[in-house]
């Protein structure tokens, strides 16, 4: 079985989510694949790195959504989702996937 790198998950997590929201015109829908996209980071990360990692992890996961909206009246929606999730991302890279 291929595993998707925790840190693929996230972002995608972040982006799929805003995008899901947005498309479809239903924020909860969005939610939906943010928060499923987050507990399955969070299990890769616990696996991988253990709880005080995936706690981490998962507080700057949740801090990226939120800190996404008062950056996105700054410099656009788009850019600042791409630009949490790449943040995201990394750390989750430094801190689990890079790990052999």
């Amino acid at each position: 079985m291929v595993r998707v790198p925790t840190a693929v998950v996230a972002a995608t997590g972040l982006v799929g989510g805003y995008a899901t929201a947005r498309w479809t015109k239903k924020r909860p829908l969005g939610g939906v694949a943010l928060a499923a996209a987050g507990a399955v980071a969070a299990k890769g990360w616990q696996e991988k790195a253990g709880n005080a990692t995936a706690a981490a992890l998962s507080g700057a996961y949740v801090a990226a959504f939120a800190g996404s909206h008062p950056l996105a009246k700054k410099i656009g929606a788009w850019p600042a989702v791409f630009a949490v999730a790449g943040g995201v991302a990394l750390a989750s890279w430094v801190a689990v996937d890079r790990r052999k």
